[in-house]
């Protein structure tokens, strides 16, 4: 945007330039040629009116030695001719009946005062002809010829353009900075405004813009930003508050009617009201694992996150440790891979990297098959630490995974599997305030595989050890 401003004004500013410069150079150059002209026309009337009788005489020697020291003097060739076009006196060998000197000795002839160019142009290195009639009486029976150099008035057109193009060029260069700094003042509040926008869309809900920069009506724009944001936090606080609340106060209630259903237990002895009690049961539990799991979630949204450093193969080898009986239960293969070696130190939300592992191997343990296989591993790559955990099992298809992490979605050949819909939620909440990324594929053949990258971080600095207190 700015650099689209800046161009708009300054081609506006050249096209200025150009319309005020191009007519003042051209009087430049058609004032110093009609200098030059009145002077060469001064001097060629002084010798007509000395060439009159000596045409008429014949005497053309003091004419002759006229022109000879005008030539001496000047260095400015001329000749005078008589009314058949013959040259009477020469200097410098000028020769009138050239390309160059008939156009201004036809119209001397005619009794008209040339030159011929009429304008002398720095690119032109033509010369200067200037012709008069020789009058006697009312008669024209000759003309006076002169040729000069226009060396002079190129030089000086030239030096008047090239300072016109200096001052164009400074004007340019002023207008293009000012240009800039007028284009930053009005664009930085939209700039900070973009700025802010990716920000909030990132999650971070306190970020505003300043109201204090730019124009009165991008002030006006960022405050009235500003409050649209404020409200629009207070509207997902509110709403998450409701869901925590909601969440953790109908845990108590929950609680107290499974007690009381499972206190009917022993008072049914038909098998269809066993049967039914049981259901009961596995409704409460899984109602109960719904409210865990939007607590977990309203709590990861709403928390205030602290990056921390944390050393995921040691993470990963502690899960796959904490997961291994219920992995042996199901009859499913639970391994930590090997991976690069040695520590892999990432920055991270505090106790992200816990709570991802744990809901993606719950995920593969759950919908995995007995005999199956789950592979956990943590390696370093593009300057991160990649945490994957690939199964074997039915994994899903392109449309399931890229509706995965939605609330409360599960596959339609999963629904009757224990389970809240809100693992991949919460994994994708945090791996986004970790600012990390999500990525789950299919796994070959068969199967799912989830990569978790986080960003690479330098070791922790080990605590400095207490030096005992000295003898009192």
């Amino acid at each position: 945007m700015r650099r689209r401003l800046v161009f708009s004004y300054s081609l506006l500013m050249i096209l200025v330039l150009l319309a005020l410069e191009t007519p003042l150079a051209v009087t430049l150059a058609n004032r110093e040629t009609e200098q030059l002209r009145a002077d060469r026309l001064a001097d060629a009337n002084r010798f007509a009116s000395l060439s009159g009788p000596a045409l008429r005489s014949g005497a053309v020697s003091a004419i002759d030695d006229e022109l000879r020291r005008y030539r001496e003097l000047y260095g400015i060739t001329a000749a005078v001719i008589d009314r058949e076009r013959r040259s009477v006196v020469a200097t410098g060998g000028l020769h009138v009946g050239s390309e160059l000197t008939d156009p201004a000795v036809f119209g001397a002839l005619a009794g008209r005062q040339m030159t011929i160019p009429e304008v002398v142009w720095p690119w032109q290195a033509d010369l200067l002809v200037v012709a008069v009639p020789v009058n006697d009486g009312g008669e024209v029976i000759g003309a006076v010829v002169t040729v000069s150099s226009t060396n002079r008035v190129r030089r000086t057109v030239a030096v008047w353009w090239a300072a016109l193009a200096t001052i164009g060029l400074l004007a340019v260069s002023a207008g293009v900075m000012t240009a800039f700094r007028l284009a930053g003042w009005v664009l930085r509040p939209v700039t900070v405004l973009d700025v802010v926008t990716h920000d909030i869309a990132a999650g971070d809900g306190l970020a505003r813009v300043p109201t204090q920069q730019g124009p009165p009506e991008l002030r006006r724009l960022a405050t009235s930003f500003n409050e649209m944001a404020d409200a629009v936090a207070d509207a997902l606080e509110r709403q998450r508050a409701f869901v925590a609340h909601a969440s953790h106060q109908l845990r108590n209630p929950l609680t107290a009617l499974r007690l009381r259903v499972e206190e009917l237990g022993p008072s049914l002895t038909d098998e269809y009201g066993r049967d039914e009690h049981k259901l009961a049961l596995e409704e409460t539990d899984r109602l109960a694992q719904v409210l865990d799991g939007l607590l977990t979630l309203a709590r990861a949204e709403r928390a205030q996150h602290t990056m921390v450093v944390v050393n995921a193969a040691a993470v990963a080898a502690s899960r796959v440790a904490a997961w291994q009986p219920l992995a042996n239960r199901h009859g499913i293969a639970l391994r930590l891979r090997p991976g690069d070696g040695g520590p892999a130190y990432a920055r991270a939300v505090r106790t992200a990297v816990d709570q991802v592992l744990d809901a993606l191997i719950d995920n593969a343990v759950k919908f995995g098959h007995s005999g199956g296989r789950v592979d956990v591993s943590v390696h370093h790559r593009d300057e991160g630490v990649v945490v994957e955990v690939t199964d074997d099992g039915p994994g899903m298809t392109d449309t399931q995974l890229e509706s995965s992490t939605e609330r409360f979605w599960r596959a339609p050949d999963t629904q009757n599997i224990d389970g809240a819909g809100l693992g991949l939620t919460i994994v994708a909440v945090l791996v986004d305030a970790s600012g990390g990324r999500l990525t789950m594929r299919q796994a070959e053949p068969t199967g799912l595989a989830a990569q978790v990258w986080f960003r690479a971080a330098e070791p922790p600095a080990p605590p400095r050890p207490v030096e005992p207190p000295g003898p009192a």
